[in-house]
């Protein structure tokens, strides 16, 4: 009898602390003050820019070729945009195309240059990254940068997603002063990444914003953000386009581009919706 009765009351406490886990877990997400999904929707023209807003983003992130992965763009492109647009403008930096994110002193002050140069036209924050030969996040590089682009906020970009340990990564992007991290898991696309981002959002606790991104689409966003708890996303969000001028046997660049890719606003409305439905019915999956 006293045995029953020890274990009856073993379950009850058990119960109740995790019943208490559960409404802190909720408490915290309500001061939070986190009503809904926020989608950054990545730009390389003012008709994408224009078709984003209007499509709902929350907040652009504005580049110059996107096919390039996104490079900084032309100070004409971020005033034409911020004249157009009320949302938050984040800017790219980086100077070249690859994916070594290694760069040279003279490419470092480029970025410092384009920085202190798009600071002042308006950029209401920036996005870059840097890394060493050995993988590891340049610290002396992002301090550098950071400190021409404070106080305005930074994203550490998907050159988080080549470096080498990212256990090590993580406090080294946040101690570098990032308000937010943009990442993949380090996988191709966000959806292959989530037990990865789910692990990263969790050990941020707060610290760092975690943004899924690379492959988020208005079929996979409401599974993202069930599983890994992020409460912002990074896409595109584009279709293509048929060029308007005449045909051509000329190539410029390194291929022949009959379309473009342009931000499509009622993808953009659609990934919105589905995101402000799962936060609504709060259909999250909590690991308690």
């Amino acid at each position: 009898m006293v045995v029953h009765l020890y274990l009856m009351l073993s379950w009850r406490v058990h119960s109740l602390y995790v019943a208490s886990i559960v409404a802190c877990y909720w408490r915290r997400r309500r001061r939070s003050g986190v009503k809904s999904a926020m989608l950054e929707v990545c730009v390389d023209s003012v008709e994408s820019a224009l078709n984003a807003y209007n499509g709902g983003a929350s907040r652009l992130e504005l580049c110059a070729a996107l096919s390039e992965g996104g490079l900084t763009p032309s100070p004409g492109m971020l005033q034409i945009v911020k004249s157009l647009v009320t949302i938050p403008v984040f800017v790219m930096l980086r100077p070249r195309g690859g994916e070594d994110f290694v760069y040279s002193c003279y490419e470092v002050e480029v970025m410092k240059h384009d920085a202190s140069i798009l600071k002042n036209l308006g950029a209401d924050g920036f996005v870059f990254g840097a890394l060493t030969p050995s993988g590891e996040i340049d610290k002396n590089v992002c301090k550098e940068i950071m400190d021409v682009v404070s106080p305005l906020p930074a994203t550490f970009h998907r050159a988080f997603d080549v470096c080498h340990d990212i256990r090590m990564a993580l406090p080294a992007v946040i101690e570098a002063g990032f308000s937010r991290l943009l990442t993949s898991g380090q996988e191709l696309t966000a959806s292959e990444g989530i037990p990865v981002i789910k692990k990263l959002v969790l050990n941020a606790n707060g610290r760092i914003i975690i943004m899924p991104g690379a492959g988020i689409t208005k079929v996979n966003i409401g599974e993202i953000l069930r599983q890994t708890g992020a409460r912002e996303f990074h896409a595109s969000a584009k279709v293509l386009k048929k060029c308007s001028g005449p045909p051509s046997k000329c190539t410029l660049g390194s291929r022949s581009q009959q379309n473009v890719l342009v931000t499509s606003e009622g993808l953009v409305r659609e990934m919105v919706t589905v995101a402000a439905e799962i936060v609504r019915t709060r259909k999250w999956e909590i690991s308690v």
